[in-house]
């Protein structure tokens, strides 16, 4: 009996501030049998966001954008600890150079012809096939919003992590931030980075730690200053107590 292979899916994001265009990339992209998942932003803040939430292995997009410009949101998507495959498609024949100098696996002209996307596609597959292993040692960054613009905040700089709903508030030494990532999505990512969880609202960086006490019938984590976040103590829920007990007694995870 002969076994055929599933092609490996794609979940990619096209980003275009022309509805018409990204109408037009998304309903291609559709056609494309190893492509899964399609998202769709209108600017360089919207990928972000949705980025936060998100993971896709390949974005599509456009260069001239209000805001962050294809080039830029380029450049904060190579920082990123397993960045996506960045293929632009654009009016433009002129800024390919710049492409290719961000890392783009490819630079598509509009219009956009489908079996110009679907070689797209295929080169995405191949440097799949023949990247290295993720390096879980690397440090991740964050897109945050400070000011209206977008700035990057790296794992390293993270002191703590504070539950805020769906969101997260992060404790860093230039302040804190808040992110739409959820507090356990960011104890799944971290927790082989030097973070444990100590209640159902916090995440700590362990290397910070500088003692447990009583307080009342419960147990409270102290963490150092970092930077512009303070000298703090928090609570550690009673599921949370041996596991950071724990902590004090087996070598510190340096980050």
């Amino acid at each position: 009996m002969t076994h055929t292979t599933r092609p490996t899916l794609l979940d990619v994001l096209a980003v275009d501030d022309e509805k018409p265009a990204l109408d037009e990339l998304v309903f291609l992209l559709r056609a494309q049998d190893c492509v899964g998942e399609i998202h769709g932003a209108s600017d360089a803040t919207t990928a972000l966001r949705l980025l936060r939430v998100k993971s896709v292995h390949a974005v599509f997009l456009d260069i001239n954008m209000p805001g962050l410009d294809g080039l830029e949101l380029a450049g904060i998507l190579s920082e990123f600890a397993t960045p996506p495959a960045v293929v632009f498609v654009t009016a433009h024949d002129d800024r390919a150079v710049d492409a290719f100098d961000l890392g783009a696996v490819d630079y598509l002209l509009k219009p956009l012809r489908e079996e110009r996307l679907a070689q797209s596609i295929r080169r995405i597959l191949a440097t799949r096939q023949t990247a290295p292993a993720p390096d879980n040692d690397a440090d991740e960054v964050i897109p945050v919003e400070l000011g209206g613009a977008t700035t990057l905040v790296a794992r390293s700089s993270v002191g703590w992590v504070e539950a805020d709903g769906d969101y997260a508030r992060l404790h860093t030494r230039s302040g804190s931030h808040l992110v739409r990532i959820p507090l356990s999505t960011l104890e799944t990512r971290w927790e082989n980075a030097g973070f444990t969880r100590v209640h159902r609202s916090y995440l700590v960086a362990v290397e910070l730690v500088t003692g447990i006490r009583s307080v009342g019938t419960g147990l409270v984590v102290c963490l150092r200053a970092n930077g512009d976040s303070p000298a703090v103590e928090l609570p550690v829920s009673r599921r949370h107590t041996r596991a950071v007990k724990n902590l004090l007694i087996r070598p510190r995870h340096v980050r």
